[in-house]
């Protein structure tokens, strides 16, 4: 990596240290998230996706950056990598220092206008939302965060909760999180370019199961880049890696980047 343009792409993997279980994403459970034509059409999925989220959000806020988060922005410090395309959407990249992070996916702490695309903070929404549902139960398990929940319709239909709406236009809310069935943000033409513009691709703690980060991938290699993969478990890029490291994030790039900063 010393002396050459590396980006790295990180999964569920490098935050799973930090007490976040891995994502269960479309294709990967049984149970299907809600996607986001349901929640722009029905309002029982409108109402069930925002209690959800309303009593698990919190459970990503002490959360503190892994070994691996930190050792990443270390090596950015040290000018030995270009940036992180993430398909996390838990921030703790940014909390660990990097600078340059691509969120594929979004991030949990924002909520987006749907009509006139006000970006508003999620603390500054769970104060609304808390006065329209005073002592609403809050998760405590960080193994049950529903920033996007599975579509149990049976609960969803059960559900009492009060959502809220944009305050300045009336429109609907979201969380700024990529839904099923939902266009990639500008983030992802951001990562493309430099999956174009880098010699190394490190994939950090992701199957690559998912196609956003799948995707830069070969784009880096289409350019000729040489790929590393770290990970516990296989990834569907496997047989193309020069370098493949069957370990965890924080055990492996630790010591990597003690080794190349010095």
């Amino acid at each position: 990596m010393s002396g050459r343009r590396t980006l790295a792409v990180t999964g569920a993997g490098i935050s799973t240290d930090s007490g976040i279980p891995d994502y269960r994403g479309l294709g990967t459970t049984p149970v299907e998230p809600v996607d986001f034509q349901r929640f722009v059409t029905d309002p029982v999925w409108y109402r069930w996706v925002w209690a959800r989220n309303h009593a698990t959000w919190r459970l990503l806020d002490p959360l503190e950056p892994t070994p691996g988060h930190l050792a990443l922005a270390r090596l950015e410090e040290a000018g030995l990598l270009t940036g992180v395309a993430t398909q996390n959407v838990d921030r703790l990249h940014s909390r660990a220092g990097q600078h340059t992070v691509w969120e594929l996916h979004g991030a949990y702490d924002r909520v987006v206008c749907l009509s006139c695309g006000r970006l508003t903070s999620r603390a500054e929404l769970d104060v609304r939302l808390s006065a329209l549902n005073p002592g609403y139960p809050r998760e405590s398990d960080p193994a049950r965060v529903a920033i996007t929940p599975e579509a149990d319709r049976a609960a969803a239909e059960a559900c009492d909760f009060t959502p809220a709406r944009c305050e300045r236009c009336g429109g609907l809310l979201k969380p700024d999180i990529v839904f099923f069935g939902e266009g990639l943000p500008a983030a992802m033409d951001e990562a493309m370019r430099a999956a174009d513009r880098c010699d190394v691709v490190l994939v950090a703690g992701s199957s690559l199961a998912v196609l956003t980060g799948l995707w830069i991938v070969r784009q880096a290699l289409a350019g000729g880049a040489e790929l590393v993969v770290i990970n516990r478990g296989p990834t569907a890029v496997d047989e193309l890696a020069t370098v493949r490291v069957e370990d965890g994030t924080s055990e492996f790039l630790t010591p990597l980047a003690d080794r190349l900063i010095g």
